[in-house]
């Protein structure tokens, strides 16, 4: 019982304060940079690049340079608040995974569109294939890649 009510603590923390927890445990500072940086990360949704990002954090603060949005988001990352993936271009791409539920990715290899899919089917025989070969899963990702439909309808 102690464990879930830890558990159930532990989800009710703010992105913000397990941010703050993060910084602590590894002796960095809170700056009012990173506070600018991970607020516009938390406000954005859906995936989108450094420079993005970088973007959305000069819109509010101009002189926050581009090392600092980097660096940050390297600390989002290395701290489970972010999670970053190459969709196959050599630009990794950023989104929230703390509180927020998995999925999969559908990646258009014309355009680069990113769908979320969510399946419970593939899942579970993604459980059942591990355990056939003797692996316990305890994360995973999945990109399927093709061609979206109005790639498809652009080429007819």
């Amino acid at each position: 019982m102690i464990l879930k009510m830890s558990f159930i603590t532990f989800m009710s923390k703010s992105a913000e304060q397990m941010f703050v927890e993060y910084l602590q445990k590894s002796n960095l500072s809170v700056t009012p940079q990173r506070k600018v940086i991970v607020e516009t990360f938390l406000e954005a949704e859906g995936h989108f690049s450094a420079e993005e990002l970088c973007s959305l954090v000069k819109g509010k603060a101009v002189d926050i340079g581009q090392a600092t949005i980097y660096r940050t988001l390297k600390l989002l990352v290395d701290s489970g608040l972010a999670d970053a993936f190459d969709p196959g271009d050599g630009v990794s791409l950023y989104e929230h995974s703390y509180n927020h539920a998995h999925h999969d990715h559908f990646i258009c290899a014309h355009c680069g569109k990113t769908l979320e899919i969510c399946d419970a089917v593939i899942e579970e025989r993604q459980e059942r294939v591990a355990e056939e070969h003797g692996f316990e899963l305890t994360r995973h990702r999945m990109f399927l890649f093709g061609v979206c439909s109005d790639c498809r309808f652009d080429e007819k």
